[in-house]
């Protein structure tokens, strides 16, 4: 007669193996998600499977993605960043932080309100920083929004693999933006990867507590996207009667700024007319505003592909360094 105790652990090891599957399959795409992390880093996928099975899905996530601000006109979206109070606290935060802004901008090479106006428009200077539990906003969007899953599910591989150097905190502790941005500049995973940098010197990126990290991981994303120092952004441009319609706009510069000029376009104000340039035609509170833009304004749309959030992130730049600029006037003159 076979001793049932004999082969017990066997069969409680055959009779729990489905178990574990459906456990781990918590989300559609989890399995293989799992199995590739594990390779890539060595990391333990009962742990990895144990992260991912906490991840709720959101339907305020999916409900936040389908409406982007981004889908207004420009007449719309224009006033929701260009605001007396985004404005001002541009202002006061730029001449708080003075030195480490303008050493970073010396080292990275980028005009420093410009990495003010980037937090600015994404965070409201570290104020509002998101809501959201990365994890689940990622698991959200890259198992369950299969229009952009691709995309999403990159950025959680990306997240899972990421040393702990480079978070502020356990992954499942963190919070963000509906699509999984992180910190003051709303990093995704691959730009914490690719782009961020421990400026303080501490051996941790810490994009929500450490302030030199902030803002020198957004100065380094715009240098290695290209930023020219000192170069033009944007400028307005005036269309005349008989002036060429020419389609869509690109984001990256393909004309010389006189050959614009020649189809009928002119600069409202002096610019090198061999300067690379594209046409922007937005809808304005006041009918259509045409603007060339620059290098330097494809790069903003390299930290975000819309054409007004670019102008966004250059208006509010342009009126806080006015604003800094008369300040310091008033102050000298007390």
């Amino acid at each position: 007669m076979l001793s049932f105790s004999r082969f017990r652990p066997l069969f409680l090891a055959l009779a729990c193996t489905p178990c574990f599957s459906v456990v781990a399959a918590t989300h559609p795409g989890q399995a293989a998600l799992v199995k590739e992390v594990a390779r890539d880093t060595g990391k333990s996928p009962q742990a990895l499977n144990a992260l991912l099975d906490q991840a709720k899905v959101q339907q305020g996530i999916l409900d936040a993605i389908s409406r982007p601000a981004e889908a207004k006109p420009w007449s719309a979206y224009r006033p929701i960043f260009l605001t007396d109070k985004r404005i001002d606290d541009g202002v006061a935060f730029y001449r708080e932080h003075r030195a480490l802004l303008e050493r970073i901008g010396r080292q990275y090479g980028v005009a420093p309100q410009y990495i003010v106006a980037i937090i600015g428009v994404e965070t409201f200077y570290g104020r509002v920083t998101g809501k959201y539990k990365v994890l689940d906003a990622l698991v959200t969007l890259g198992f369950h929004y299969p229009k952009r899953a691709t995309y999403f599910r990159q950025q959680l591989k990306t997240l899972l693999e990421l040393p702990d150097s480079h978070l502020g905190g356990p992954v499942d502790t963190l919070t963000g933006s509906y699509a999984g941005a992180q910190g003051w500049g709303q990093f995704m995973p691959d730009s914490i990867r690719d782009y961020a940098v421990d400026e303080d010197g501490d051996g941790r990126i810490d994009l929500a507590n450490s302030l030199p990290d902030i803002l020198a991981s957004v100065a380094n994303y715009f240098a290695k996207h290209g930023w020219v120092a000192g170069g033009p952004v944007a400028a307005r441009a005036q269309a005349d009667g008989a002036a060429k319609a020419l389609g869509d706009w690109t984001p990256k510069p393909q004309w010389p700024l006189e050959q614009l000029e020649a189809w009928g376009y002119a600069p409202v104000q002096r610019l090198d007319p061999g300067e690379s340039s594209s046409l922007l035609t937005l809808d304005g509170a006041n009918g259509p505003e045409h603007w060339f833009t620059f290098n330097n304004f494809y790069v903003i749309t390299r930290y975000n592909r819309s054409p007004m959030y670019a102008m966004a992130v250059d208006q509010l730049a342009q009126a806080i360094k006015d604003g800094v600029g008369g300040a310091d006037s008033a102050d000298r003159m007390q």
